[in-house]
């Protein structure tokens, strides 16, 4: 890689220093202040968080993962890392950033003797595609209404594959009549996104409510989607596991 960068890896002790990329603007509002509760509570899970930033310039990336016994995604992967987010922005884009990241999580996997490492990909939003990682030795084993993608790089091809739970359509069911959002403090959108919906409700007077999700076990045995932590279910059925825009519940809640 010819650009010049370094990698900032955000710890209990620089945190409030550094950040944690998204939000940065940030810092007073609600969904900052979530998330820099949360991490702090996951660091001692072993949580990592690894920013890439380019010298003289700006924070363009970075990679969050933890254990699969600790993530907050719906699927079971015991003996593995996690990916949580992957992301680059802007003029980062297009210079192996990703890679860069990417090898972090892998080189801490093999060092921890991890079974290898696991990232739930969408063909939607708020997740990354499977492309890099697909590209780089990772496995599509698994997919998951309405847009996953179950992705794996084993050290070993004895090692137990992670897996999907088999309960979506159950899941959601759970949740009853009305809208219910259920969310974590793990994204700081995730506050504005629980808003946007519960003011969707109000506006259209059906009955609402929040379900928060306070631990990893609680999600990957809750979630009504492989995301985790946040999803939108009306009636019993998943309407969405990302932000939309009040435009966006009309065009798919015609009825209501």
């Amino acid at each position: 890689m010819d650009n010049k960068f370094e990698l900032i890896h955000v710890n209990a002790k620089n945190l409030d220093e550094q950040g944690f990329f998204c939000y940065m603007s940030k810092r007073k509002a609600p969904g900052y202040t979530q998330k820099r509760d949360w991490l702090m509570a996951r660091f001692a899970e072993g949580m990592k968080l690894t920013m890439i930033h380019e010298t003289g310039g700006r924070t363009v990336g970075f990679i969050e993962y933890t254990p699969g016994e600790y993530t907050w995604r719906a699927v079971n992967a015991p003996g593995y890392l996690v990916i949580h987010c992957l992301w680059v922005v802007g003029k980062g884009k297009g210079k192996g950033y990703g890679v860069q990241l990417l090898q972090t999580c892998l080189d801490d996997a093999k060092t921890g003797k991890r079974n290898g490492v696991v990232m739930l990909a969408s063909d939607g939003v708020w997740l990354a595609k499977k492309d890099i990682f697909l590209k780089h030795g990772f496995e599509d084993i698994a997919q998951a209404p309405p847009s996953f993608h179950l992705l794996v790089k084993r050290f070993s091809k004895s090692a137990p594959l992670p897996s999907f739970p088999d309960d979506w359509e159950a899941r959601a069911a759970r949740f009853g009549a009305g809208l219910t959002v259920i969310r974590t403090p793990q994204c700081p959108y995730i506050e504005d996104a629980t808003n946007t919906a519960m003011e969707f409700a109000t506006l259209k007077g059906f009955a609402a409510r929040v379900a928060t999700l306070h631990s990893a076990k609680e999600v990957q045995e809750q979630s009504p989607s492989p995301y985790g932590v946040f999803g939108i279910v009306l009636d019993g059925k998943l309407l969405s596991y990302h932000y939309l825009l009040g435009k966006d519940f009309e065009q798919i809640t015609p009825q209501l």
